[in-house]
């Protein structure tokens, strides 16, 4: 009988610890995709994009989409329908430090202006105010990036996402901070005693 109880309690002990190991967890969501290289897209001259009595430099982007860098506070975003956003989202910004953030807002196109006031950029261009750029490629894919702190986010047709994380601050384990270091420095070796 104590055998039996025994020979139980171990079975639903293992079960336990199985069933709580991690290997059987929930991996963790994937990483979101890097932002394109804004950067690398022909720059236009700002001014041609300037909306709001001069203070913000405004394009469109896919499909009801206004876009705006704010060239007195540095903030820039996207409002509009944003394809794939989490619900009632309709508003993604971010500021000239930190990373951006989905938001609502109740302006249906809170950046828009007046009618026909914003134009399009042309494919595989871009606007810089400072550390932002945001730029257009061909497929008519809109992302922002804040060169400062390596974060911004993407809105296609399809889909919109943040990538908020800093590759600089944030590294997988054991990645060097500058390529072709080694990822930790070695101890230095005890000083010798004085004497």
């Amino acid at each position: 009988m104590v055998l039996r109880f025994l020979t139980m309690t171990g079975v639903a002990l293992g079960a336990c610890v199985t069933l709580a190991s991690p290997a059987l967890a929930d991996p963790d969501p994937a990483p979101a995709p890097p932002i394109p290289n804004v950067n690398a897209y022909m720059p236009v001259n700002p001014a041609d994009y300037t909306t709001n009595k001069g203070r913000w430099f405004a394009f469109a982007g896919p499909a009801g989409v206004v876009c705006t860098l704010d060239n007195l506070s540095g903030d820039y975003g996207c409002s509009g329908p944003l394809p794939g956003a989490p619900a009632g989202v309709n508003l993604v910004s971010g500021g000239p430090t930190g990373a951006p953030a989905f938001s609502t807002t109740t302006e249906p196109s809170l950046f828009a202006g007046p009618a026909g006031a914003v134009k399009s950029l042309p494919p595989n261009t871009r606007i810089t105010f400072r550390q932002i750029s945001c730029g257009v490629d061909a497929a008519g894919v809109v992302a922002c990036f804040n060169s400062r702190d390596q974060v911004g986010f993407v809105v296609s047709p399809t889909t919109t996402w943040i990538n908020a994380v800093n590759p600089l601050l944030d590294r997988p384990s054991g990645t060097p901070l500058v390529p072709g270091l080694p990822p930790v420095m070695p101890a230095m070796p005890p000083a010798p005693p004085a004497g």
